[in-house]
């Protein structure tokens, strides 16, 4: 059993007092002091419902015989910050939350830590401070949102269904006041976003490394069920303590295999290879070997569940479908199913005693006999146009362009991207190419979902491509590209790229080249200079230490 209670040890008796200035007693510092880590904020929907949930969590603390003392820190939406420099800082916040709760933890010594986080950076940035701390954790996140009504061909519209919104107004295919009102019902509830972009893969994947306990994830954010969740993991987190079950016995290369099994599965949003890589490196993990894994698994495991945008099915479909234990319960074979989790048991018993609420959906989630699409979820390419690997999403793309030959028109921030698209400047057959938006030209390596979503309601969905040195929200669709590695500002061969340079994008073979001489390509590179922007505070220090996308964007 841990020893708890360490304030009353004579080697820390004199922090004490301190202690007893917060209002704690005796009989509470006697009992293993679980830190309750809150990113609640007013101003993001996936977020704004966390005060309700630690409050469930603290009761848990309580009832399972734990002092819980909560902190906060900060919490950025993805959907609020893009198309504008905001975009900038969300890659960054990652980082800067595991500093945080890092630095808290450590400097309070917490016998435990439940997380609590839903969204797109904030959920990796916390599995990698759990990495970093090698203490009992749990990570429970707030749940998904409902979904809107219908608009047009989408059945259930979300947040970014507006953005596709405005490209058909830009098409002359849709009103400003059918935009401005949807805008009113595309988000009728808190909760991560209704499909299975980066902040629900992410909820889902820390599930499957075994993080949040079974069944949790994908509960929406309304549900009484997801309170119930919250108080359950306060008791367990005490359990974890009382029995020594640290995040490093649960956080294992391992357990980040079952998590790219499952990845691959469900086609998640392919910014989890750049957190994967991260968490990885914080384990002391090479990144490289993480992408290796990635892209053999992408070339093994169909997908075997369909979710929104590569469906009609949202993330409370997926729930009632199953959710993750239904999944993996289906890749039970392929799984390492002695991986230790946060229940206190492998996850094999966990698959073995899950009891499921609903009937089973045989549509969303299927068999491996079955499969939606035997192309992995995410695919790893590679190429003379991306050295050192770009990522796409195979599941996320129409058929008809999973290989696609077009002429580059190129583009040297988002703003000149978005502002062509709102122009009608993109014709079909155009590659779109968006650079000097990595980890360090960015910097921050922005989501370029907008002028995808832009080109979708327009019409050119199927007509053109995308590729970037940024980054992509799990919403995408269409012919995309995105985490091209070396990135622009790094010299890499996406910043030689001019107008009219024909680009073949093969995501069946995971190539992307361009049709350019190496002759040329040398002559231009002589040309080639870059001017770093100047940037001050918090963007200076990440233009300065980060890494490249294949390496998880971590800081050096």
């Amino acid at each position: 059993m841990k020893e708890v209670g360490i304030f009353n040890t004579e080697e820390y008796i004199s922090n004490k007092g301190m202690c007893k200035g917060a209002s704690l007693s005796d009989d509470d510092l006697s009992r293993p002091i679980i830190g309750i880590a809150n990113s609640f904020n007013e101003m993001v929907p996936g977020h704004n419902n966390l005060r309700t949930i630690a409050q469930y969590v603290k009761n848990g603390v309580y009832r399972g015989g734990g002092t819980p003392v909560e902190f906060g820190t900060i919490a950025i939406c993805d959907g609020i910050a893009t198309g504008h420099a905001g975009g900038n800082y969300v890659l960054p916040s990652r980082d800067n939350i595991a500093d945080s709760i890092e630095i808290q933890a450590k400097a309070h010594k917490f016998n435990g830590l439940v997380l609590i986080a839903s969204c797109d950076k904030i959920v990796p940035g916390m599995i990698m401070a759990a990495a970093r701390l090698n203490i009992p954790c749990i990570l429970i996140n707030g749940g998904c949102m409902l979904s809107g009504g219908p608009f047009r061909d989408v059945k259930n519209a979300d947040a970014s269904t507006v953005t596709k919104a405005l490209g058909m107004y830009q098409a002359g295919l849709a009103t400003m006041d059918e935009v401005q009102a949807l805008t009113t019902t595309c988000v009728p509830s808190s909760g991560s976003c209704q499909f299975y972009g980066t902040a629900n893969t992410m909820c889902c994947i820390s599930e499957a490394l075994g993080l949040s306990l079974s069944g949790t994830a994908a509960i929406p954010a309304p549900y009484n069920e997801r309170l119930r969740a919250s108080l359950e993991t306060g008791v367990k987190i005490v359990e974890l303590v009382q029995k020594d079950i640290t995040s490093g016995k649960i956080l294992t290369l391992k357990s980040i295999e079952n998590a790219i099994i499952f990845l691959m599965a469900t086609g998640g949003s392919t910014n989890a290879v750049i957190h994967l890589c991260a968490i990885a490196y914080e384990l002391g993990i090479s990144p490289s070997e993480i992408i290796d894994l990635i892209d053999d698994y992408s070339k093994k495991i169909p997908a075997i569940a369909n979710i929104f945008p590569a469906s009609q099915y949202d993330m409370e479909d997926f729930y009632y479908a199953g959710g993750v234990p239904a999944v993996m319960k289906e890749l039970k074979t392929l799984l390492y199913g002695d991986c230790m989790t946060v229940s206190g048991k492998t996850l094999e018993d966990n698959l073995n005693e899950y009891k499921f609420l609903y009937p089973a959906n045989k549509d969303l989630i299927r068999n491996l006999d079955n499969p939606h699409d035997k192309l992995g979820g995410i695919a790893i390419m590679r190429g003379n146009l991306a050295p050192n690997t770009g990522v796409s999403k195979p599941l996320g793309i129409h058929e008809d362009v999973r290989q696609f030959v077009g002429k580059a028109i190129c583009f040297d921030s988002e703003e000149e991207c978005t502002l062509a698209i709102s122009q009608n400047k993109i014709k079909p057959g155009h590659v779109v190419v968006v650079r000097y938006e990595g980890p360090k030209g960015g910097p921050g390596m922005r989501e370029m979902f907008k002028a995808s979503k832009m080109l979708d309601g327009q019409g050119l969905e199927r007509s053109t491509a995308v590729i970037t040195d940024g980054r992509f929200s799990g919403t995408n669709s269409g012919c995309f590209v995105g985490h091209i590695s070396p990135e622009a500002a790094a010299g890499g061969p996406i910043a030689l790229v001019q107008d009219g340079d024909e680009i073949s994008i093969d995501v069946i073979n995971r190539k992307l080249e361009l049709h350019v001489s190496e002759a040329e390509l040398v002559k231009r590179r002589e040309s080639w200079s870059y001017t770093p922007k100047k940037l001050k505070g918090v963007l200076a220090r990440y233009a300065k230490l980060a890494k490249s996308a294949d390496q998880g964007g971590v800081l050096e």
